[in-house]
């Protein structure tokens, strides 16, 4: 009778752990989603690595996932071993881990083209939890633009003299409504520094037009800054890169020297906290 009592106890033993190991992860816990175009760069990664970090110990007791939206980097990435999800992925995943609450962060800089597709995605998925819902990116009012200017300014390196010019690089929107936002960073730039200006890869302001206002001004040297969350491909290559049309290039056929500073948004703890901000206020603790 002992032994049998004991096989017993043996049996259920096991089919409990057996229970516990392919219990859902979530299943008591909600989910945090970051979401954000992504890089195949393992220097601007780090920016990644420091929202991670940061979100985790902000948000302890919450799952974190990533979805990268650029299939463009998802296949790149593959190709090395590297498996991101995409925002349907990511969500399709989360469901079928029994998770019930989720929270999609959105690591943009702006609400553009991007964002609204994300938001598309998520619509699909809303019957799916019992809450999901989209955290605003990075500049999603007048105050973040101003918090988060005040905080890159802070960021220009202290060499800089009065009469060096600063030019960040803004990513720009084309003709998406929301690239206006960039020409709003661009005002509260100059209002708090008159040498300072804010230009984009594609949209509003236009580098040409920022040129001409430093060749104006007689400008002999700039600093260019990112005012993206990583410093990938547009920094290194459009901005300073060795091709005739970088910034760089660009700068020096004007006789402007220049000095890029690599260093993405989101690698500054303060400017990361802007987004977690919103997270925090959406996940409704504020």
């Amino acid at each position: 009778m002992d032994r049998i009592l004991i096989i017993m106890i043996l049996f259920f033993s096991c089919a409990l752990l057996a229970q516990e190991k392919n219990e859902p992860k979530g299943k008591n816990m909600d989910a945090i989603l970051l979401v954000t175009f992504g890089t195949s760069d393992p220097e601007a990664k780090k920016a990644f690595a420091n929202i991670e970090k940061l979100a985790r110990k902000k948000f302890p007791d919450y799952e974190i996932r990533w979805a990268y939206t650029s299939e463009m980097i998802r296949k790149k990435l593959a190709r090395n071993g590297e498996i991101l999800p995409s925002p349907e992925e990511a969500l399709s995943k989360l469901k079928e881990e029994g998770f019930s609450n989720v929270y999609m962060q959105s690591l943009h800089i702006i609400p553009g083209a991007e964002f609204h597709e994300v938001v598309a995605v998520s619509t699909k998925f809303k019957k799916d939890f019992d809450k999901l819902v989209i955290s605003p990116p990075l500049l999603n009012s007048m105050d973040d633009v101003k918090k988060s200017v005040e905080i890159m300014l802070s960021k220009i390196p202290a060499d800089r003299k009065k009469e060096d010019a600063v030019i960040f690089m803004g990513h720009g929107s084309g003709k998406h409504p929301s690239d206006m936002i960039y020409v709003a960073a661009a005002y509260v730039i100059e209002k708090s520094d008159e040498n300072a200006f804010m230009a984009t890869v594609e949209g509003n302001p236009a580098f040409g037009d920022i040129l001409a206002r430093l060749n104006e001004k007689k400008i002999k040297k700039a600093y260019l800054l990112v005012f993206m969350s990583v410093a990938g491909e547009h920094a290194k290559k459009d901005m300073a890169g060795a091709d005739t049309d970088s910034w760089k290039s660009i700068l020096a056929k004007n006789g402007i020297e220049s000095v890029p500073v690599l260093k993405g948004m989101a690698e500054y703890d303060e400017i990361v906290n802007i987004w977690l901000e919103h997270l925090e206020k959406t996940i409704g603790k504020k």
